[in-house]
């Protein structure tokens, strides 16, 4: 074993056989004891293809499967199996799904398929966009299907008009998915726990796949996940589970911190080790971090140790207001790149909520500092892509009716609304799928005679290049297939400007190098497996953040954004009761204000070198100032918990309590600096 690890990594990485719960706190090299311990297994003689691990973001798992690769340099074939939730269940479902009456060349659909059902079935409930609005259905759907409530069961569930109006979509949506094979991002781990408890042949089939699981983050698992991982490990109970409950920070996406900690009750024989070695930040910042979590009940007993002792206190900043607070901390910011060194990559400003980040905005465009705000416009929410991803969505599954629609007349070519509408409608009233009726299209009443051929055409077309998929280089045929149909001409016409063309464009040939560099990748993989990979992908908000990051410029981003990052200089803003936590947090109970406690915990521990935390004493609300308090976390770092806002519990274990120095302000005569005040008490 590699002598570079410390005795609680070793300790994790060698314990090899039955169930085992890693506690890894912030900065202890979690990726690393997995990898590792993947390494050890096949060093004992465990088959590569035997191991599964599963991770959350495409990011997590290409990390892992990278050092995986480079610390046992084997060929990709032989190498195990790893991937995000929802890639193994798209697996597991193309082999299955057809159990739970859907077709094996079932449609992901997109989130602009997703809105486009949800608009359909409000219009056709007759459900007025004043009352509910396609995204709040979609909304109140996902939060339904995280929680594994099915749409029979949303009705008795609901508590408003709203929820109830949504209860009803949900049966119209989950039926119209349905009912053109198609399954949204959600359906996915919800159908695969269906399959397993359905058609236990099916569990057990998938389950005898492997012989060791790895899973990460286990904090943020969902009841769909939590049972899925369950099933697939019951047999062998080879379960190995990383994680920490200081850092589960999903509850609003139905992530149960509540599965990490009971652990032991679902696996009585699991042996639990704790990494608490922290590698990333000073001991000044972890002091203030421990302290703070301290105060939740519900948690394992842990105490993060620096690596590196010492380093310079954090600072607690107040300002008049948040005019006061953006141009200070910008004037920070400016004085701190003037240090040998230091980049604007090296900073970060870490705020709740997405309203907060404007002040800043002009702070920093007026100090012509270049920023970037995480979270922007997806490279997959663009036209473009959306259009490109139809149509080699219809290649591969020409039943696709959503992907047709979408794209039947881009570029126009004679294929109108009033003709699919008809379309659809005969499909409806036949009983029968879309795609049969489309050949059809000449004998529906309705439809004129151009309208038919020019579907005729379109669908020739498709199949034409259909055909040509398992002979041609993907990256050459959809060139070809862009050239025939006159897609950068239809992009010419709609945007004349030779910038934004050019901008387009280069979207579109991103998506062909996509296209050329999966297909060199999986030599045997189908374009179906191009398109899986796409679909999941466009959820996975890491990649987008990712590529984001590469910039040199300071990251602006939400404290949820912030997770699994690090910076040399964090800024953490707006830290006032009422914003963090969140106002509707502090009438919610103890539960909600423990796990806006952890994510206050995940954005200092971002830190590495220096931490600034800041706070207004006022805030324009509807145009007029409102009179702010400092965050009840400020207090409970600085060991004054009595001094809160409300009664805060006492820390599960005692810390020490000396409270940080806190240096003078950055310049400017309306900064202050100092201990957190009550005004108005």
């Amino acid at each position: 074993m590699r002598p570079d690890l410390n005795s609680a990594q070793r300790d994790a990485v060698e314990t090899s056989r039955g169930p085992l719960l890693v506690l890894a706190g912030a900065g202890t090299g979690k990726t690393r004891v997995v990898t590792f311990r993947i390494a050890r297994l096949i060093a004992q003689g465990t088959r590569p293809d035997r191991i599964l691990a599963v991770t959350f973001t495409n990011k997590a798992a290409k990390e892992m499967q990278q050092r995986v690769g480079a610390l046992l340099k084997i060929r990709k074939e032989l190498r195990p199996h790893i991937s995000t939730f929802h890639s193994l269940c798209v697996q597991v479902l193309r082999r299955h799904i057809h159990h739970l009456g859907y077709p094996a060349k079932f449609a992901i659909y997109s989130q602009g398929d997703q809105q486009q059902v949800a608009r359909q079935v409000l219009q056709e409930a007759k459900i007025a966009n004043t009352a509910l609005r396609p995204a709040d259905l979609l909304f109140l759907i996902s939060q339904w299907k995280s929680r594994s409530v099915t749409p029979a069961q949303a009705g008795s569930m609901a508590s408003t008009d709203r929820e109830h109006l949504a209860a009803v979509a949900y049966r119209r949506y989950q039926a119209a998915l349905q009912a053109v094979g198609g399954v949204d991002f959600d359906d996915l781990l919800l159908c695969t726990e269906k399959l397993f408890a359905n058609h236990p042949a099916c569990r057990r089939e998938e389950a005898g796949r492997f012989d060791h699981i790895l899973v990460d983050e286990y904090q943020d698992t969902n009841g769909s996940q939590y049972r899925i991982v369950r099933a697939l490990a019951a047999g062998h109970r080879n379960l190995c589970v990383v994680g920490d409950d200081d850092q589960s920070i999903y509850g609003w996406r139905g992530a149960e911190v509540r599965h990490i900690l009971q652990f032991r009750d679902d696996w009585p024989e699991a042996k639990i080790v704790r990494l608490e070695e922290n590698y990333r930040s000073t001991g000044a910042i972890l002091e203030l971090a421990n302290r703070l979590i301290a105060y939740n009940k519900t948690r394992y007993g842990k105490v993060l140790r620096a690596g590196r002792p010492g380093g310079e206190r954090p600072r607690i900043l107040q300002f008049p207001d948040e005019t006061t607070e953006s141009e200070q901390i910008v004037a920070d910011i400016r004085l701190v790149l003037q240090r040998p060194g230091i980049e604007p990559r090296d900073i970060a400003i870490l705020f709740r909520t997405n309203e907060q980040p404007r002040p800043f905005e002009t702070e920093l465009r007026r100090a012509k500092l270049p920023y970037l705000l995480i979270g922007g416009m997806s490279f997959f929410d663009r036209k473009e892509v959306r259009d490109l991803m139809a149509y080699l969505r219809l290649l591969d599954a020409p039943q696709d009716e959503m992907a047709f629609l979408r794209v039947c007349n881009t570029p126009a070519r004679g294929i109108t609304p009033a003709a699919t509408n008809r379309l659809r409608a005969a499909a409806a009233a036949s009983g029968v799928p879309w795609s049969e009726v489309l050949p059809k299209a000449q004998e529906v009443k309705g439809v004129s005679a151009a309208a038919a051929e020019a579907i005729r055409q379109f669908l020739a077309l498709l199949e034409r290049y259909r055909q040509q998929t398992t002979t041609t280089p993907w990256a050459s045929l959809m060139t070809q297939f862009l050239e025939e149909i006159g897609y950068r001409s239809e992009l010419v016409r709609l945007y004349p400007e030779p910038e934004q063309l050019q901008s387009r464009w280069g979207v579109v040939e991103q998506l062909v190098n996509a296209l050329a560099e999966h297909q060199r990748n999986r030599p045997r993989g189908s374009l179906g497996d191009f398109v899986d990979a796409m679909a999941l992908s466009e959820r996975d908000l890491e990649e987008d953040k990712d590529q984001q990051l590469r910039r040199n410029a300071i990251a602006m981003m939400t404290l949820h954004s912030a997770k699994g990052l690090e910076f040399p200089h964090v800024y953490m803003v707006g830290m006032e009761e009422g914003l963090l936590p969140p106002r509707r947090s502090l009438n919610a109970g103890e539960q909600h204000i423990e796990e806006e406690r952890r994510l206050c915990y995940v954005g200092l521990t971002r830190a590495q070198e220096r931490l600034t935390l800041s706070m207004s004493l006022s805030r324009m609300k509807w145009g007029k100032p409102r009179e702010s308090h400092p965050s009840r976390f400020l207090f409970e770092l600085l060991g004054q918990a009595e001094r809160a806002p409300s009664h805060t519990p006492q820390p599960s274990q005692a810390l020490p309590t000396k409270a940080p120095q806190r240096p003078g302000g950055p310049p400017g005569p309306k900064s202050s600096a100092g201990r957190p005040t009550r005004r108005g008490r």
